[in-house]
């Protein structure tokens, strides 16, 4: 009898946390990448520029609203690199506390995204809660953050050692 309520218990809890129509990759908390290198090259022609949607929800812990610069970057395991620099527009009122921003972004095509980086310059501050990209023919992936991000370091998630671990086991 124990084990059926446990067993429950357990399904119960992986039907609730498991969405399948999104990647969540939660295993790390954010940390800051000193080495972090920016790849500036750009698509050779149109057919490997693909568009990417990011939403990036601010905290309603965060400052009201900021006037910091925020870069974004993200790519896969395979070295492919999406790079939005200055996401940032005061006027437009971008990050405000409890808001969510929206942006189209253009960049080479991806495989499954595995790691994301901001970067932010300034004095105001600021907390995002989460960032979840869409892309062209990926799982949308949430990295969740929920903490002030530190000025002038890129700081974010790599994940990208679970999917080289399992393109190495299925290359045996």
């Amino acid at each position: 009898m124990l084990r059926a309520v446990n067993f429950l218990i357990f399904f119960a809890l992986v039907a609730t946390c498991s969405d399948g129509s999104r990647s969540r990759i939660i295993p790390r908390p954010a940390q800051p990448l000193l080495s972090f290198k920016i790849n500036a090259t750009q698509p050779l022609n149109q057919r490997s520029t693909c568009s990417f949607t990011v939403s990036i929800r601010t905290s309603c812990s965060s400052v009201r609203y900021t006037r910091d610069r925020i870069s974004l970057s993200f790519g896969d395991a395979y070295g492919n690199q999406v790079y939005a620099p200055r996401l940032d527009d005061p006027r437009s009122r971008t990050f405000e506390r409890c808001s969510t921003d929206t942006f189209e972004i253009y960049g080479p095509c991806t495989y499954q995204i595995c790691y994301l980086y901001l970067y932010r310059r300034g004095r105001d501050g600021w907390r995002p809660y989460d960032v979840t990209v869409y892309g062209y023919n990926t799982r949308p992936v949430t990295f969740y953050y929920d903490v002030f991000i530190p000025s002038e370091v890129w700081y974010g998630f790599n994940n990208c050692y679970y999917y080289s671990a399992a393109v190495d086991k299925s290359a045996m």
